[in-house]
């Protein structure tokens, strides 16, 4: 942000500086003249149509520790012979800018902001002493647009003065996402992916490998620090990842610094290093001495490919295997054989950098040599040398990147002008359907057709813009090896391309990486191992959010997805629980009274037993129904007790198996109904044996009138009838249902009828007990009665054992968990079921 604010001021000291000294002249005051003329190195060439260009062919010594041995940039000046040979490349194209000759002007911006800027104000303005104003402002600018600059932070200050005059700027190797803001920028285009794409392409990368953990080291400049704010953000919004820390590389060889980042805590785990290009080798020079092993390197495009101060077989074991991403290679053909023409002529004035380029390639002078220059041994430079011969890298055609995108933005802009010179007269994109014309071309009718380019190089790669001015990106992946005989090669092990959509596609040749490791396999990068099957993560207080424990699902929860983002256990279905890995969900057991289980054998086979016993004395009662014994114990209230009986054996069978509605709604009623058809039974026998004894004194034979067999058939019918009604009632208002309880235990379904009314089911156990109690009262009272009417005492010592079983039944009913409590209704039926069958009809055999 610093150097940014820097750039802004020097900005305004420049504009100041420049606008104050052109002035209107008193002299002539339908003129304007230039005050004074900046002083900078350029080649040019006339044409119809001038196009401009920023490049960095020379440098001060001030920044030497880019370890040049002269203050002369190859590279660079073969990016300005790029611009050079494209232009005339397409003049030669009678299908491109027909009848129209392309010129240039190319200055030098030495490396410095200040040069560069003052380039492009003369390139926007011109260098004319004097221009005279007509009344019509007709005619084009000195050029139409301008290629460069060459990095982000001249681009930025120079942008913001071209976007205001909507001046088309297309450049080649700046790269800050903050150029992609039309706000600002409105007229900046560039043929080099920005930052934003760069970080996603490391994101990719870094997700292929499974790097999760990694360090940052950028440069103080709005390139690394751009590129950190983004990196960042990207990773935080894609979760592929997470920073250990972030660290800015010092400006000067700070070797307390850098041991200081070396012994970070986090300096052990595999590093991403954004780094630019100019600015690397004040860090990596202290590689080695600082012995930074066992790292992998993830390079920035800025020195991927073209570092090659950094590819020294001293740095090797250190950078080896290095991955990184670099500018898309292309190829132009007939640049080297354009390149091959050059001659220097000290008198031409599109030959500013060709004398010393001859000087830095073959290392001699031109005539005037320097002072001692031929005592201490050198050559005088004769011009005639043959490039052929030496062995240069300015011929090296094999690795165009920075120069492919230098060809691509010269014709993007030919392209463009061609658009206008084909428009058709009233069919054109302005208003009034107006086309441009290059004789009066208005800078932003230019940058409208730059917005809407579209062609494919000969090297088959299609160039057009998005709404941000920003190519359709696709760089290089790079990965660094160490030949066997010492050598060092960048070799291409893949690609990633962008779309408009903003989605990467990553290929890479894995066979063809090269891993600086005994095993030659990736590194593992990580803080934390994913979580496994079954658990779940809690991030550690005060890490980053990639170190984290992991922690095993609750009960009931489970976490099937082995992943470092398993923030949170699922919680399994209601029918379904946790298995003992926690890793997915199993159905519930179920339980219920079963058949099939021996407790349900077993009340199941004595309920039948009860059955089949009531049914045999109910035989032997009928075959002797003639017989006094049968006959003095009222045989037919006897039968309705056996028959009564029967069925509430039998009605415990409601009880097993799976409950269904039917079952749940058929259990009680037909429990509460039987058993009260036998109570009420017991109870008219108990009152019988009372009237018939009292009739048998003086006196006492109308008692028997009021319990002949109607009035007993019709006081049991009266009082069973009560239980049928309160039964209705209990079904029709509040039914039971059956009912899954998971409240017993967690991994089980417990399968179970609610009574719906607890009040119904209370009214109708009560109403039995008072039915009950009432027998064994009157039973009680009469238990004195001579041996001949010994019945008094059965009745009295069956209802002893019917209320002892059900009061105790109720509070272990209560307390019986789920099949537990119907096991426990089954016994006490059966039991008082028994006791009755066992204490009124035991005795007489």
């Amino acid at each position: 942000m610093s150097s940014f604010l820097q750039s802004n001021l020097f900005l305004f000291v420049l504009l100041y500086s420049y606008f104050s000294h052109t002035i209107p002249s008193s002299l002539f005051p339908s003129s304007c003249q230039l005050q004074e003329q900046f002083n900078l190195n350029r080649m040019q060439k006339s044409g119809d149509v001038i196009l401009g260009g920023l490049f960095p062919v020379h440098f001060f010594s001030s920044i030497s520790y880019l370890s040049f041995t002269s203050n002369f940039y190859v590279q660079g000046f073969r990016q300005a012979q790029t611009m050079a040979f494209a232009i005339d490349e397409i003049n030669k194209n009678s299908n491109l800018l027909p009848n129209v000759t392309l010129g240039y002007t190319l200055y030098d911006n030495c490396v410095e902001l200040g040069i560069g800027f003052r380039g492009a104000l003369s390139l926007i303005s011109g260098q004319e002493e004097q221009i005279i104003l007509h009344n019509t402002c007709v005619g084009n600018p000195p050029v139409v647009g301008i290629v460069g600059d060459s990095s982000s932070t001249p681009s930025i200050a120079i942008s913001s003065i071209l976007g205001f005059l909507y001046f088309s700027q297309v450049s080649y190797f700046a790269t800050c996402s903050c150029l992609s803001d039309r706000q600002k920028y409105p007229s900046f285009f560039r043929t080099i992916p920005s930052d934003d794409f760069q970080v996603r392409a490391m994101i990719q990368i870094l997700k292929y490998f499974g790097w999760t953990w990694a360090g940052l080291l950028i440069t103080d400049d709005d390139y690394g620090l751009h590129a950190a704010r983004s990196l960042q953000t990207e990773l935080s919004v894609s979760g592929e990842g997470c920073l250990a820390y972030v660290e800015v590389l010092p400006t000067d060889k700070d070797t307390d610094e850098l041991r200081r980042i070396k012994s970070s805590k986090y300096f052990n785990v595999m590093m991403m290093s954004v780094v630019a290009i100019y600015n690397t080798a004040l860090y990596n020079a202290q590689i080695e001495r600082q012995n930074v092993t066992s790292l992998q390197w993830l390079a920035s495009e800025g020195w991927t490919a073209t570092a090659a101060v950094l590819q020294t077989p001293q740095l090797m074991p250190y950078l080896g295997g290095t991955l990184g991403i670099a500018i898309r290679r292309g190829e132009i053909p007939g640049l080297r054989e354009f390149l091959l023409q050059i001659r220097p002529d000290l008198l031409d004035s599109n030959s500013y950098g060709k004398s010393m380029f001859w000087e830095f390639t073959f290392q001699c002078r031109f005539a005037p040599a320097p002072p001692g220059w031929l005592e201490g041994g050198g050559a005088l430079c004769t011009g005639q040398e043959d490039l052929e011969n030496v062995n240069t890298e300015f011929l090296d055609i094999s690795n165009l990147r920075p120069e492919y995108n230098v060809y691509k933005a010269v014709y993007a802009l030919a392209y463009s002008l061609d658009d206008i010179l084909q428009c058709k007269p009233g069919r054109g994109p302005f208003s009034g359907h107006r086309c441009g014309t290059l004789q009066s071309l208005e800078p932003w009718q230019l940058v409208y057709y730059l917005e809407r380019v579209n062609f494919s190089t000969p090297f088959g790669d299609q160039v057009s813009f998005d709404e941000n001015g920003d190519v359709v990106p696709i760089y290089d992946v790079m990965n660094w090896l160490l030949l066997p005989d010492g050598s060092i090669k960048v070799q291409s092990v893949g690609e990633v391309k962008g779309s408009s959509l903003k989605c990467e596609e990553l290929i890479l040749d894995e066979n063809k990486i090269f891993w600086n490791s005994i095993s030659n396999k990736p590194v593992r990068s990580i803080c934390s191992e994913s979580c496994p099957l079954g658990t779940h993560m809690i991030r550690k207080k005060g890490e980053p959010k990639c170190c984290f424990d992991c922690i095993p699902c609750s009960d009931g929860k489970v976490s099937n997805m082995s992943s470092k983002y398993s923030l949170e256990c699922t919680s399994c279905p209601e029918d379904f629980w946790s298995n003992p890995q926690r890793d997915h969900c199993i159905r519930k057991k179920t339980e219920f009274l079963s058949y099939h289980e021996p407790l349900g054998i077993c009340l199941t086979a004595t309920s039948l037993l009860g059955t089949f016993i009531c049914a045999v004395v109910l035989g032997i009662f009928i075959y002797h129904h003639r017989t006094p014994i049968v006959r003095a114990n009222n045989s037919e209230l006897s039968f309705q007790v056996l028959l009564s009986l029967k069925l509430c054996f039998l009605c415990s069978l409601l009880f097993i198996g799976q409950p269904r509605l039917w079952t749940c709604q058929l259990r009680h009623a037909a429990f509460g109904i039987s058993f009260v058809l036998c109570v009420s039974c017991i109870l008219v026998k108990t009152m019988v044996v009372l009237a018939v004894f009292k009739a048998s004194k003086p006196g006492g034979g109308t008692s028997l009138k009021w319990f002949g067999a109607m009035q007993q058939r019709g006081t049991v019918l009266f009082l069973t009838s009560i239980q049928a009604v309160i039964c209705t009632a209990w079904l029709v208002s509040a039914s039971p249902t059956p009912h899954k309880n998971t409240q017993y235990q967690n991994d089980k379904i417990v399968y179970e009828c609610v009574v719906g009314s607890s009040v119904g089911f209370a009214v109708l156990l009560g109403y039995i007990g008072v039915l009950a109690f009432l027998s064994f009262l009157i039973a009680f009272l009469v238990r004195n009665l001579p041996d001949s009417f010994n019945e008094a005492k059965l009745i009295t010592f069956s209802m002893l054992i019917f209320c002892a079983v059900w009061v105790a039944f109720v509070p272990v009913y209560i307390s019986s968990p789920g099949n537990y409590a119907d096991a426990v209704e089954v016994f006490a039926i059966l039991a008082s079921s028994f006791g009755l069958l066992i204490t009124l009809f035991g005795p007489k055999y």
